[in-house]
């Protein structure tokens, strides 16, 4: 039922109410029924029908308004995403590609050695922000193009990337049903499963990945993970002041109600970091005992 019927209907049973009551009384119960009771039975008839159906309806009307008003303030965000990601893409990226062609001209310059190595530090530099810029941008695009696929479908091109790139093999098990998301707990599911899976790639070298997601019964909530083979986190690679992915991923959940947790044998005291691995999960819990 549209909102606009629903408000139609809100207006017009009343009066439908009162014509049917008055139809029934002069063709059936004219007979039976004086004029004065069937006046005082016709506003008692129309409150009975206005605390039964109407107040459903009115029930309908505004679950339908903070439906609409809920659309409104999502495709809002996504435009303001969508408008974000362009103006990085067509101001910050494209001046850290030119700085990086005048790093090229500067190479093939007859320098000293220390200006040269100067000169390779920057490019890594560069290079290293370019990439992070690039991230960035995939991230504010991609929720407006999932928006109509299923997790499975929206994860599976993340990790189609990754593979395809060379990077990682990656494994996913991911069972949850269509409707146990809102279109922005999806949006943010998915930006906190993309951050962790791009983390591995790029700052734990793992070279497997693993993602799970399964719908929890007896919560009524859902658990997600992203488990890699790479070198761990260490406590102090969690809490430093330029680690934004992590800081991200754990900001979006809190503010979604979920909780969010890091384990990794690296981030255990007295443990060897070496291919300690590192495993994401988030947990949505709906259900109060």
């Amino acid at each position: 039922m549209t909102y606009r019927s629903t408000k139609w209907l809100i207006l017009i049973i009343p009066t439908i109410t009162i014509g049917v009551w008055e139809y029934i009384r002069h063709t059936l119960l004219l007979p039976y029924l004086s004029m004065e009771a069937g006046n005082a039975l016709a506003p008692v008839i129309v409150l009975a029908v206005t605390v039964t159906l109407v107040r459903k309806l009115f029930a309908v009307l505004e679950e339908t308004r903070q439906a609409l008003e809920r659309e409104r303030i999502g495709s809002a965000s996504l435009r303001e995403r969508e408008q974000l990601a362009r103006e990085l893409h067509d101001g910050l990226s494209q001046s850290l590609f030119l700085l990086s062609v005048k790093l090229d001209l500067l190479d093939r310059a007859d320098l000293p050695e220390n200006a040269k190595r100067t000169s390779e530090q920057i490019r890594s530099t560069v290079k290293h922000i370019y990439e992070d810029v690039r991230q960035l941008i995939d991230n504010l695009r991609t929720p407006v193009a999932c928006q109509d696929d299923s997790l499975l479908q929206s994860v599976g091109r993340l990790a189609a990337e990754l593979e395809e790139s060379g990077a990682m093999q990656v494994e996913l098990d991911i069972e949850m049903e269509g409707g146990l998301l809102s279109s922005k707990e999806k949006v943010e599911l998915l930006a906190i499963i993309r951050e962790a899976m791009f983390n591995a790639q790029k700052h734990a070298q793992a070279e497997r990945l693993a993602v799970s997601c399964r719908h929890d019964a007896v919560n009524g909530g859902f658990v997600c993970s992203v488990t890699d083979n790479g070198s761990g986190v260490r406590p102090q690679q969690m809490h430093a002041a330029g680690r934004y992915g992590i800081r991200m991923m754990r900001e979006r959940a809190e503010a979604m109600g979920w909780t969010f947790r890091i384990e990794s044998p690296a981030s255990v005291p007295g443990e060897n970091g070496g291919n300690a691995g590192t495993r994401v999960e988030i947990a949505a819990r709906r259900r109060t005992t």
